[in-house]
């Protein structure tokens, strides 16, 4: 058993790439992932899993097709399954997504460059 506190300053460390969220932990089939954000993502949607954004560090607008939440440090939102949505920041921001293991970071929509690798661990 590991006994062993996760130190998200110290994780963060360890990349530097924007859209390509990390994962930390794991609890039950959810995983745990860090990312680091500046500039827009692209639409997207979930179809079977609703996507938690957590912001540790900056500002993350999530706009929708009819509207936007805007997020703060410290601030959290869970976008429901099947809602199209498109993540930006206009400066770095840290966030933590929370979401099933083996979610693609484009949802549904067709890869692209800012598809990315799933289920790297640091």
């Amino acid at each position: 058993m590991n006994f062993k506190a996760i130190n998200f300053k110290q994780k963060y460390s360890l990349f530097n790439d924007y859209w390509s969220p990390k994962v930390i932990a794991e609890m039950n089939d959810y995983q745990f992932k860090l990312a680091k954000i500046k500039g827009d993502f692209q639409w997207h949607c979930h179809n079977d899993t609703d996507e938690t954004f957590v912001v540790l560090e900056g500002n993350l607008k999530i706009k929708f097709r009819e509207g936007h939440v805007d997020l703060k440090e410290g601030e959290m939102y869970v976008v429901p399954k099947g809602l199209e949505h498109k993540p930006c920041a206009e400066n770095e921001a840290k966030i933590l997504l929370i979401e099933p293991r083996d979610v693609v970071n484009t949802g549904d929509s067709e890869t692209s460059e800012l598809t990315a690798e799933n289920d790297i661990w640091i």
